[in-house]
């Protein structure tokens, strides 16, 4: 497992240097900065991208939670804190875990570990895709079993990702940009915010004014590849 990056977010200068003493035990911990507000904590996550915040709730100004809610993409989380009356609200923003203070060793070390299972489990959802894995698709009452190399378009539709393969098309729950990550990128490219192409299925290449490309699949689909992934597709395909 990769080496997390972590974050600690106290007003108390105290608790903040318990917890980097108490991560020194653990080497897949990487400590790489702190904060003690939440207009702190917003400029270092921006900047530090941690994989992992040791959040306090109550804070001077805002709370733990409204930093949450501020956030674009929140890290894992989990809380330190003084009151165990926030526990219920914790785990409904999905907190790994949810530390008293004073926090007990044996309790810290079974939040760390909760934290490695759950990033394995993540790392081992997030492994490549190849192009001949099969991929289960449940969409409403009907399931699909289909070969990625089958899927010729991918487009995005808020928080899901619409696949075409044959004459069908299905959802997937997951996002445009997580499904990019995964994909094998000698076959599948992203030619715009709202769209993933099989490279195989090209029929037909035209080029646009300004540098900009529109792509035609052999299933009949016209597409227009942004002015960014057009400078892209050229230098990888030699347009």
């Amino acid at each position: 497992m990769k080496v997390m990056r972590v974050l600690i977010i106290d007003d108390e200068r105290a608790a903040r240097e318990e917890l980097k003493r108490a991560l020194l035990n653990y080497p897949l911990f990487q400590v790489v900065g702190e904060a003690q507000n939440a207009d702190e904590a917003r400029m270092e996550i921006q900047s530090r991208k941690p994989d992992l915040i040791f959040l306090d709730i109550q804070m001077p100004g805002e709370s733990g939670f409204e930093l949450l809610a501020s956030l674009p993409e929140v890290p894992e989380v989990i809380f330190t804190t003084a009151f165990d009356q926030y526990a219920v609200q914790a785990f409904e923003v999905n907190a790994l875990d949810y530390l008293m203070k004073p926090i007990r060793d044996e309790r810290f070390a079974k939040a760390l570990e909760r934290v490695t299972e759950h990033r394995k489990k993540k790392e081992a959802e997030n492994a490549s895709l190849s192009s001949d894995r099969t991929i289960f698709i449940k969409d409403g009452e009907r399931c699909h079993f289909v070969k990625l190399k089958e899927v010729y378009l991918i487009e995005s539709m808020d928080n899901y990702a619409r696949l075409y393969f044959g004459d069908q098309k299905a959802f997937l729950k997951t996002s445009l940009n997580q499904l990019n990550e995964r994909l094998d990128e000698t076959m599948f490219f992203r030619i715009s915010r709202t769209h993933i192409i099989n490279l195989n299925y090209i029929k037909e290449i035209f080029p646009m004014p300004k540098g900009k490309l529109r792509i035609g699949l052999s299933t009949g689909e016209i597409l227009d590849v942004s002015d960014r992934q057009s400078v892209k597709f050229k230098l990888i395909n030699g347009v």
